[in-house]
Order: C-alpha cells, then sequence, then structure tokens
C-alpha cells in the first residue's frame, strides 16, 4: 500500500458533489486501463473524501445516496473508472505518446491521399499533427479522437476516409485461415465455399497493400482480388 504523502487524487463529482481517494498512481493507472490490480493494494487509506487536502470525509448517507453502498472498495472502483486521476509529468507524457500513436496508426489504416489513393506515411501525419498543434487526451480512445484530428490536419494534407469493396479468390487449403483473418481486419458481406473460397469484403482504402499481404503469405500468393466499389465514409 502506497503511503499518503505519496498518493496522487482520483476524482469523481456528481452535481454538485465531488469525491475524492487517495492512491498509488501508477496501479491506479494500470486499473483504469483495465489490467487486473486489486483495488486494496491502490487506495492508500480506505476513506471516501469530499476534500482530502482538507482531510473532510463523505458521510454514509451522502455515500449511500450517490453510490447505493458505503463500501469503500466498490465506490473507488467507480472513482477510478469513471473519476480523473492525477497523473505525473511522466505518466502523462508516456500516455499522451502512445495515444497518439495509436491515432497515427488509425489514420494512416484507414485514410488515404485522395490524389493517389495511397495513404500517407505515418511521419506525415504526425508532422501534420505539430503544424495543427492537435490536443491528444490521453484517457480518450483513439477511435473517438481520430475524427476530430482529421479536421484539423485536412488543411494541411488531403486525406480521404474510405473503404473499398472487394471481391476476393482463396483457395480452399487457406479458407479458414483467411476468413478468421478477414473478420479481424473487416466486414465480409458474402462468402461461398466452394473448390475456392469467395469472399466479398469490406475494408480500410488504406490497409489494403497489407491486407493482400498477409493474405499471400497465407496462401503461397495464389489471392485473387478486385476492387468492386470504393465507398466514401
Amino acid at each position: 500500500m502506497v503511503s499518503v504523502d505519496k498518493a496522487v487524487i482520483a476524482r469523481l463529482s456528481r452535481g454538485k458533489h465531488v469525491f475524492e481517494i487517495l492512491v498509488d498512481s501508477d496501479k491506479a493507472l494500470e486499473f483504469k486501463k483495465g489490467k487486473p490490480v486489486s483495488v486494496d493494494n491502490i487506495l492508500a487509506v480506505n476513506t471516501v473524501f469530499k476534500d482530502s487536502k482538507k482531510g473532510e470525509r463523505a458521510g454514509s448517507k451522502e455515500l449511500e445516496d450517490m453510490f447505493g453502498t458505503t463500501d469503500v472498495v466498490v465506490i473507488a472502483t467507480k472513482i477510478i473508472k469513471d473519476g480523473d486521476l492525477q497523473l505525473t509529468t511522466d505518466q502523462r507524457r508516456k500516455m499522451v505518446e502512445e495515444k497518439r500513436t495509436q491515432i497515427i496508426t488509425l489514420i494512416a489504416k484507414q485514410a488515404v491521399n485522395p490524389k493517389t489513393q495511397i495513404p500517407h506515411p505515418p511521419q506525415r501525419i504526425s508532422n501534420a499533427m505539430d503544424e495543427a498543434h492537435v490536443h491528444v487526451d490521453p484517457f480518450k480512445s483513439a477511435e473517438d479522437q481520430m475524427q476530430g484530428v482529421l479536421e484539423k490536419i485536412r488543411a494541411i494534407i488531403p486525406l480521404s476516409m474510405e473503404k473499398v469493396e472487394v471481391a476476393l479468390k482463396i483457395p480452399i487449403t487457406a479458407a479458414g485461415r483467411a476468413s478468421a483473418y478477414l473478420r479481424q481486419v473487416g466486414t465480409i458481406k458474402s462468402e461461398e465455399w466452394k473448390e475456392a473460397y469467395y469472399a466479398m469484403v469490406e475494408i480500410p482504402a488504406g490497409m489494403q497493400a497489407e491486407i493482400y499481404g498477409k493474405l499471400n503469405d497465407m496462401t503461397g500468393g495464389q489471392v485473387e482480388s478486385r476492387v468492386v466499389k470504393t465507398i466514401k465514409v
């Protein structure tokens, strides 16, 4: 258990009410990311505060009204998951860098240059984000932030969110693996299992080269593909 003087505040606001707990910053962050960490090991003290700096504790009735329980572990779980967690400078920097990389990867895979129909290199996307002064929220998912980032950097580099519907013919010997992979990376519109595996699949336009490469690895280069249509997203 972390000492109180080394703990940070996790805070949840509900209307006019504020609830705080003192936590181990590293363990709380791991828990918030979904890692299996015991809440008992996260808490510095088994107390829910109204104002931790002043030492003002939340009353039992107030906790019961807001959380339906007075169990500190149950309440702490909600506060850590749904509330705000103070981060050290190093933690925030690392989280922002990780989230930024995730956003760049998503854009590189799902968007293309409409003039060339080819994805922009990740470094070009990163440079455009710098130029547009894009703010990255370390706690929001990359998917939730991607659209906002696209709107900001479109003034700097041409971008188009597109999907393509592709007709595929794959040797039946690789059909099982190919079908499972295609379900991971796209949406199978239709499929037939005959002398070969035939599938109509919708995939991000920027991932075509990666997907075809993977399928060719599975089949020894025996994949046949044809783009049926391009879909603007």
